[in-house]
């Protein structure tokens, strides 16, 4: 998504726009604060599938949340346009090179996250009830501090 977005130029528009940038990274804020008080007042179901939808709304809530922390942070877009000229021959066709990088960060990305859903399959079936509720704590807590954080980025001067 995001090698799609720069390879379209968004990523030197949020990187030349004031506003663009400030209306991406106070939608990520937004956003983050939802989801930090909502896992602050969870009741801590971490795990527990009586308790939550069936597996396919389950699956769709995840990555619909994921989906939107990664198409509104504008750090993330700014980063792969900082990134992706260094590897980009502008006396060969672009498409194909950007198609080649995009599927090398999907492949990395997925091998990234495949690790992290493993882990955290495993520490699902450690935890308890209290257990969870403590991590939802601590996890709404961080996304807060992130929250906070993203408000106080500042756009570089080009």
């Amino acid at each position: 998504m995001l090698v799609s977005a720069v390879a379209l130029g968004l990523g030197a528009i949020f990187a030349a726009s004031e506003l663009v940038f400030s209306i991406v990274k106070w939608i990520g804020v937004a956003y983050l604060v939802f989801l930090g008080v909502m896992l602050l007042r969870s009741k801590g179901t971490m795990g527990h599938a009586s308790e939550q939808e069936d597996g396919r709304g389950s699956r769709r809530s995840v990555f619909l949340k994921s989906f939107l922390v990664a198409v509104t942070n504008p750090k993330g877009y700014l980063f792969v346009g900082a990134l992706l000229p260094q590897f980009i021959d502008p006396a060969q066709p672009q498409l194909v090179q950007y198609l080649a990088i995009g599927l090398v960060f999907c492949g990395i990305d997925f091998l990234i996250m495949f690790g992290y859903a493993v882990l955290g399959t495993q520490a699902a079936r450690l935890l308890r009830r209290s257990g969870a509720l403590w991590i939802d704590r601590v996890c709404g807590t961080v996304l807060l501090g992130l929250a906070a954080s993203l408000a106080f980025v500042r756009r570089a001067n080009a």
